[in-house]
């Protein structure tokens, strides 16, 4: 009489082979609810702060222009600012609080003035910037005449675009940053404070122009947004709302996980192999780029279409010639005229250059681009 012996995993056998696992897992989560119980509270990130050390703040900046002798005074009040007294450089980051009273007495205060990355209030701060539109961030060259960009170079910036008197870093229909004189002194707005953030400053020219637009004999008086109220207000009776949910619904809540992670490990148990099954249509990858340059072809996106082509090879040519991840301008024309021993003018023209006037032109644009890179790579 023959057996016939189960070849089926059995919960015993289970245990045996997943145990160590289960218990690694457990180790990590404790040593994560440990670490996430003991680590100090961090306070929320404050765009543009000189006060914040995070990527968004800009300590970094407010740092250096004391190092220079530049008295920096972090306000978060118009009432703070005003008091601080005229004939000052006045950096405002944000409008979007400010009320049309607020908006009136900063306008009132004598000195230069540099607005950031807005434009509500811009009819009040700098009548003589028009905004235009917005774009996308990326390294730019100024294109002016302006000493204080001209001197940065190519800088990380774009964001809003105005049209002005003295326009700097062209996007668009307008420029990411425009100058111009008033009664009081000069007026300066940029589309996009982000070139002066920790995390963008020692990028491209950022730092010197932003030095250059905050560096001057007089105190800055740096407004930034006031404090957010705080969140957990109190309810009725002065009880905060965690007091006012009934006791039973943290046990239903619990209840609720426990039942989803048993029937995820009910319904998601494999005792087999996986079962694979065919796809009802394979789309080959060369449709799929030949179908996103007809949308391109049918919408006249041809600024779109090469900044994509631009920007696929630069990223493709930047690990070839050995420069790290966000190299400017300068450094990847000047590596690649040294590796191909063509024109640096001819290069930055190519990468960097206007938008393609027709169709004809795109299409040689992208032959040159790929001539490029065909270069580099038998190099």
């Amino acid at each position: 009489m023959s057996t016939s012996t189960s070849t089926s995993r059995t919960a015993r056998s289970m245990w045996r082979t997943g145990r160590f696992a289960l218990a690694v897992a457990a180790l990590v989560a404790l040593a994560a609810v440990g670490a996430a119980l003991l680590a100090p509270a961090q306070g929320e990130s404050r765009f543009l702060d000189p006060a914040d050390t995070g990527l968004s703040g800009s300590a970094a900046l407010a740092q250096l222009l004391r190092q220079r002798g530049v008295t920096v005074d972090r306000v978060d009040s118009v009432a703070s600012a005003v008091a601080k007294g005229r004939d000052r450089l006045l950096l405002v980051t944000s409008t979007t609080h400010l009320s049309w009273d607020d908006l009136d007495r900063l306008a009132a205060l004598t000195g230069d003035r540099v607005v950031v990355g807005t434009v509500a209030g811009l009819d009040r701060l700098a009548p003589g910037a028009n905004p235009q539109g917005q774009v996308r961030e990326r390294s730019r060259e100024p294109d002016c005449g302006l000493p204080a960009a001209r001197a940065a170079g190519s800088v990380h910036i774009g964001g809003y675009t105005f049209s002005g008197a003295n326009g700097c870093y062209p996007a668009d229909k307008g420029a990411a940053l425009v100058s111009f004189q008033q009664p009081g002194g000069t007026t300066t707005v940029v589309g996009s404070g982000t070139f002066m953030t920790n995390g963008h400053l020692a990028e491209d020219g950022n730092a010197a122009l932003a030095l250059s637009l905050l560096s001057t004999e007089k105190a800055v008086t740096w407004l930034v947004d006031p404090p957010r109220p705080p969140q957990n207000l109190a309810g009725p009776g002065g009880r905060p709302l965690s007091e006012l949910v009934p006791p039973n619904v943290p046990w239903a809540a619990l209840s609720a996980v426990l039942a989803v992670l048993v029937a995820a490990f009910w319904r998601g148990r494999r005792l087999g192999p996986v079962v694979t099954e065919k796809l009802p249509v394979i789309v080959r990858a060369a449709e799929t780029v030949e179908g996103r340059g007809r949308l391109y072809r049918s919408g006249r996106a041809r600024d779109r279409a090469a900044d994509v082509l631009r920007a696929g090879a630069i990223d493709r040519l930047t690990p070839l010639l050995g420069l790290g991840y966000g190299a400017g301008q300068q450094e990847v024309v000047a590596a690649l005229a040294a590796r191909t021993g063509r024109n640096p003018h001819e290069l930055g023209s190519a990468l960097y250059g206007p938008p393609p006037a027709d169709d004809a032109a795109l299409v040689a644009l992208a032959g040159y681009l790929d001539s490029i890179e065909r270069n580099v790579s038998e190099h």
